[in-house]
């Protein structure tokens, strides 16, 4: 009986062996190219008008159309834009279509549902929720720079606080991917990805970083569509009481792209300051990458005497900026590139400038107020701090976080700085008070106050 039972287990055994061909399908040689239409990399940013948003997306091929689709009470309601084909710089030429629609008349304050696409396929449904209208409302943002590919350790909480909705906007002040041009594009495709969940949900607006350098900004001027910018990569809008403005600081650094972009900026900017009605809009808060100000421990110009963006172009001292801060009364500039947060006093060529009460620096200001925060996560870590420690900076932390920015009303902002790395603790907190926006009177002379 054992050696019956042994003689079918070796039969079930040699059975098992036997491979059965797999049926084949014939593949002719010039098969027909691999086809992708679907829309990828949705993205938010606010429209020229108060009542619009721009919706942003990608496809591989040419799709031919680009809508948008709108529903709202049980209705379908249908935007057109367009697409343009961008051609990445490095050495494959890898191309995609950039697509472009205007939502117009929205109502303010309201969640819409929407997708995107065209007959040759859709987005998932996303949902979004407009701003209020008018000035008298409390905005809610997060704001941060040099968040990365790899090592975005801020990343998983903005999404949570998006999708529970804690902010209104998202501000991303530069560096993006490291590097969005790396692998031909490739770096910057999985970039957009992963920052879809939070940028298909509120507006996720710009500026550049000198990350976004490669091919004189074209990932970042084709990638990112922003109200009023038309590719110079500076720009304004108003979210509630508040005129942002922002600006690129690569202008003082890539002299090699000319000399025009640097006074072209100059230019308008001094012209946008001087057309803010601050009774409308009493604050007024500016960002760009690079700080005026800082005290890491590597050679940045910031670690300087003279930064660039503060004072000027090296030899002539032409076209610095932190005057027309004072002459318009930017109360808040926000700046990224060091992978750090810190907070300064309010300062102004080097030095505090005292406010009204001296145990209360915050309060009623005379100079702007700079807070750097560039330690959203990037394969480059954190940059640490050096030795000295000016008077000007009140605090500084090397933790991966991101700033909160609620505007309370027409005289009070709070500022959070909140710890990635302890779960979300918020780690700074102040509140800047301002009873009387408009120009701070301090000037340079002779290089003093």
């Amino acid at each position: 009986m054992i050696i019956q039972t042994m003689e079918w287990i070796l039969l079930v055994m040699a059975l098992c062996k036997v491979v059965l061909p797999y049926p084949t399908v014939d593949v002719p040689l010039n098969s027909p190219p691999l086809v992708k239409v679907q829309p990828r990399h949705v993205h938010l940013a606010l429209g020229e008008s108060p009542n619009s948003l721009s919706v942003t997306w990608s496809t591989v091929n040419k799709t031919g159309e680009s809508i948008a689709l709108l529903y709202v009470d049980g209705k379908e309601e249908q935007f057109k834009g367009a697409a343009k084909q961008f051609v990445d710089g490095g050495e494959k030429h890898l191309s995609q279509w950039i697509h472009k629609v205007v939502l117009s008349n929205l109502k303010s304050s309201h969640t819409y549902r929407y997708r995107v696409g065209s007959h040759l396929g859709w987005s998932d449904v996303f949902e979004m929720r407009t701003l209020p209208s008018g000035e008298n409302w409390s905005p809610r943002l997060a704001l941060f720079g040099d968040m990365g590919n790899e090592n975005a350790v801020s990343l998983p909480l903005i999404q949570r606080e998006v999708g529970e909705g804690v902010y209104d906007a998202i501000i991303h002040v530069g560096d993006m991917a490291y590097d969005m041009a790396d692998k031909n594009g490739v770096r910057g495709d999985i970039f957009m990805d992963q920052i879809e969940p939070i940028a298909s949900m509120v507006p996720y607006m710009t500026c550049p970083g000198n990350h976004e350098w490669h091919y004189n900004f074209s990932n970042y001027k084709a990638r990112f569509n922003m109200p009023g910018d038309n590719t110079n990569m500076f720009f304004s809008f108003d979210i509630g009481p508040v005129h942002f403005v922002s600006i690129s600081t690569e202008f003082y650094y890539f002299l090699n792209y000319g000399l025009k972009p640097v006074i072209a900026q100059y230019t308008w900017l001094e012209k946008d300051l001087a057309s803010v009605d601050r009774s409308k809009h009493p604050w007024i808060v500016m960002f760009g990458h690079r700080p005026m100000y800082c005290t890491n421990n590597d050679r940045d110009d910031c670690t300087k005497f003279e930064t660039r963006t503060r004072t000027g172009l090296p030899l002539i001292n032409m076209w610095g900026l932190e005057q027309l801060l004072m002459d318009y009364g930017v109360d808040l500039a926000v700046w990224a590139h060091e992978h750090s947060y810190e907070r300064l006093l309010p300062t102004f060529n080097r030095t505090v400038v005292p406010s009204p009460d001296m145990l209360q620096p915050y309060s009623d200001p005379s100079a702007p107020v700079h807070i750097t925060t560039g330690s959203a996560g990037c394969r480059e870590k954190h940059d640490d701090f050096g030795p000295s420690h000016p008077d000007w900076s009140a605090f500084r932390s090397t933790d991966y976080g991101y700033t909160r920015l609620q505007v309370a009303n027409a005289t009070h902002i709070r500022v959070q700085q909140v710890s990635a790395e302890k779960d979300g603790e918020v780690i700074d907190d102040i509140w800047l008070v301002q009873h009387n926006h408009g120009p701070f009177k301090v000037k340079i002379v002779n290089n003093e106050l």
